[in-house]
């Protein structure tokens, strides 16, 4: 388009109808209007006003503007047959798929793929998923005032300062990392506890029991306020399933304690004790 303005404009200019013969022709491709470009500057005049001239000729015209549309357009089917894609609409003659289709994943009677190919691996649906959360973290938080380290840890207290994500799945597992920030006795609740971190609590003086709670007791004792939002009493904690018994010491408690349980090794001191 640019060409297309600037040839009619630099055929008729007077520089281009004034020039002398050259003795010594140039390569075709080198234009001649081009040293009256570079002496626009100092006393030449008629160059300056040949300059001007082309400024002040716009290279946009009415009816060179088009809307930005993409350059592959959509195929419409079924248009006429100098589309390519018109009568048959690209389906061919007859049959099941010239007409409503089949399912997905048929290939006419044969075997499919989905069961050609073989089975790989399993998704076990009683699988527990935890949330880690390291013994340096509740360090920091103690140091920095946000957990009291008088009172007992839940996964609550570390759900609301922060220690743990809000997308909690079956509970809280607490790892090893950083404990040799841990210089004072602490108390903990969690549902699952390493070996490492177990006995570096319990050499500081302190206490982690593994507890227990279903998905509704874990909501009951994350969001506590759900349920008296809905009118709801808390409900009664669960107990575990027999193939869970090993891996806690107790039921959970709701709503969460906020002193250290102690450990029973039998059910009458237990029931002394709450006698």
């Amino acid at each position: 388009m640019i060409r297309r303005r600037l040839l009619p404009l630099l055929s008729t200019s007077p520089f281009l109808l004034n020039t002398k013969p050259i003795s010594n022709p140039s390569p075709p491709l080198q234009f001649r209007f081009l040293p009256f470009l570079r002496s626009s500057s100092g006393n030449n005049n008629n160059g300056s006003l040949w300059l001007q001239g082309i400024r002040g000729y716009s290279l946009l015209s009415l009816n060179d503007l088009r809307d930005n549309v993409p350059r592959k357009q959509k195929t419409r089917k079924g248009r006429g047959i100098g589309s390519g894609k018109g009568k048959t609409a690209g389906r061919g003659h007859k049959g099941q798929r010239a007409r409503k289709g089949v399912r997905l994943g048929f290939e006419g009677g044969q075997t499919p793929m989905r069961r050609r190919l073989p089975k790989r691996g399993f998704k076990n649906p009683f699988s527990l998923t935890f949330q880690p959360v390291g013994l340096g973290k509740i360090a920091k938080l103690i140091n920095a005032g946000k957990i009291d380290s008088h009172e007992l840890i839940t996964m609550k207290t570390l759900k609301d300062v922060g220690a743990i994500g809000k997308q909690i799945k079956d509970g809280v597992r607490l790892m090893g990392r950083g404990a040799d920030q841990i210089k004072w006795p602490i108390h903990l609740e969690v549902s699952r506890v390493t070996v490492r971190a177990k006995e570096i609590v319990e050499a500081a003086g302190g206490s982690v029991r593994r507890v227990y709670y279903n998905k509704l007791g874990m909501r009951a004792l994350l969001k506590p306020e759900w349920f008296a939002k809905k009118g709801r009493l808390l409900p009664r904690a669960a107990r575990p399933p027999p193939k869970l018994k090993d891996k806690v010491d107790s039921i959970g408690h709701l709503p969460a304690p906020t002193k250290p349980i102690p450990f029973f090794t039998d059910e009458a001191a237990a029931s002394n004790v709450a006698a």
